[in-house]
């Protein structure tokens, strides 16, 4: 069977910990959109690993698939492998042999268009992300699978290369080296090419997890970033170049929709919420220079600052790729309505709970207000997403207490002002809560439903 991880806000909820956490039950873990721009943390037996490219279940030894649907760094994606196995794991990756290939121009082109977008940039890594799916769109791309043939990759870069040389310098005014070189290119990945062959690594995504399925095995598709970043269905322009959400399992890894459709879609929640980038944010508090709009350090609201501040550290709310502050604000429920009725959640993980601990009170943004009527979930449009207001709702807080033991002993452990806010939170999405986030180790979870049982 298929259990989907799908992020239910704008990334950041978690998702690689509760691919850890399921992760004894599943034989392999594929990625089905994204490529190094993910940033996944995992804790096991008290170690971290932070991964931007390989599958998070690389850390139990699972069988790691990248799928059609991800665009792929083999600098990262070798690099990653390579640290990994310093670190005594020997990580099983496999690559869609239709996945898309990331190159250097891609990542030059990344940080030239960001600065000139200005106001509308979406606040990317600056990994090349974007250009290559629009590369892939454009079907002016590589794939894996050209890497490993000489004189397919030659046609390719020959083709592709010249444009990508003409748009940094004739259209942006841009001076361009090695990274926009045919030579430099063909030869260093055909490297890469021969590394993916010899290591046995590509695969006919679709083919292989069907026959591992067919076989009785547990597969887990592995989601990155989050729904409202989805380039379809988030923020736009401030998403991401794929679809996070659960639509996105099928056709990033070749399953049949019905494949997906008859296992589980566990939608991942951050007790309140956090970004990183620009664009509007009707629950935040205080606010980030150079990404909240129009924020002012100097006129803010002093208490909204410090509780700010004080999430983002508890929280630890910098990203695991950019080290960027992200903004944070509270939880908001028609971003989650939204996030539910896209992907048809089975049930749900709520990390972070810990993090709220110790305030008097926690606040939810139970609705919007737009133009003067009251509304449940997010407006098609981001310009009509900025003109909400957030309708908020209050708990009572909860407090501190030894997590380790709650995850030890149990759902009923939890402190009860803070079941009540899950409860609320699960009645509001009509979906069951399978697991509570407690701390960010595995052994800090409590499970409440395994979903391959």
């Amino acid at each position: 069977m298929t259990v989907t991880i799908v992020g239910s806000q704008l990334g950041d909820e978690g998702k690689g910990g509760v691919v850890d956490l399921y992760g004894d039950a599943a034989d392999v873990v594929a990625r089905y959109q994204g490529g190094d721009n993910a940033g996944h943390t995992v804790v096991y037996d008290g170690k971290k690993y932070k991964l931007s490219l390989v599958p998070s279940g690389a850390v139990r030894g699972k069988v790691g698939v990248l799928g059609n649907g991800c665009v792929v760094n083999p600098e990262t994606l070798f690099d990653e492998i390579d640290t990994l196995r310093e670190r005594g794991l020997d990580p099983d990756v496999r690559v869609g042999e239709r996945a898309h290939v990331i190159f250097p121009y891609h990542r030059a082109l990344d940080g030239i268009e960001e600065d000139e977008k200005e106001e509308l940039a979406a606040g990317t890594t600056g990994r090349g992300i974007g250009p290559t799916y629009e590369d892939k769109a454009g079907r002016r791309g590589v794939r894996v699978g050209d890497l490993l043939d000489p004189d397919v990759l030659r046609e390719r870069l020959e083709y592709v290369v010249p444009q990508k040389r003409a748009l940094a310098e004739d259209v942006f005014g841009k001076q361009t080296g090695e990274e926009f070189d045919v030579e430099q290119l063909y030869t260093t990945y055909r490297e890469y090419g021969e590394r993916l062959a010899e290591e046995g690594m590509v695969v006919d995504c679709g083919t292989f997890l069907q026959e591992r399925i067919d076989d009785g095995d547990n597969v887990m598709l592995e989601g990155a970033q989050g729904t409202s970043i989805d380039i379809d269905h988030g923020i736009y322009p401030y998403v991401t170049s794929s679809n996070p959400t659960a639509g996105g399992a099928s056709v990033g890894t070749g399953l049949g929709p019905t494949v997906v459709g008859q296992g589980e879609v566990i939608g991942i929640v951050k007790a309140y919420l956090s970004r990183v980038g620009t664009g509007p944010l009707p629950t935040e508090l205080g606010g980030v220079e150079g990404q909240t709009p129009g924020y002012d350090s100097d006129g803010g609201d002093d208490d909204e600052e410090e509780l700010a501040t004080y999430i983002r550290d508890e929280g630890g709310e910098y990203g695991t790729v950019t080290g960027r502050p992200r903004r944070v604000g509270w939880l908001d429920m028609p971003m989650l309505r939204h996030a539910a009725r896209a992907n048809g959640f089975t049930g749900l993980a709520i990390n972070h709970i810990d993090v709220l601990a110790g305030l008097e009170e926690v606040t939810v943004g139970h609705a919007y207000e737009f133009d003067g009527e009251k509304r449940l979930t997010m407006p098609a449009t981001t310009e009509k997403w900025g003109r909400c207001e957030a309708v908020f709702r209050s708990f009572d807080g909860w407090p501190d207490v030894d997590w380790e033991a709650v995850a030890e002993d149990g759902y009923d452990a939890i402190p009860s002002n803070a079941r009540e806010y899950l409860e609320y939170v699960s009645a509001e999405l009509d979906a069951p809560i399978y697991a509570v986030g407690v701390g960010p180790g595995r052994e800090e979870t409590v499970v409440v439903e395994n979903p391959y049982e």
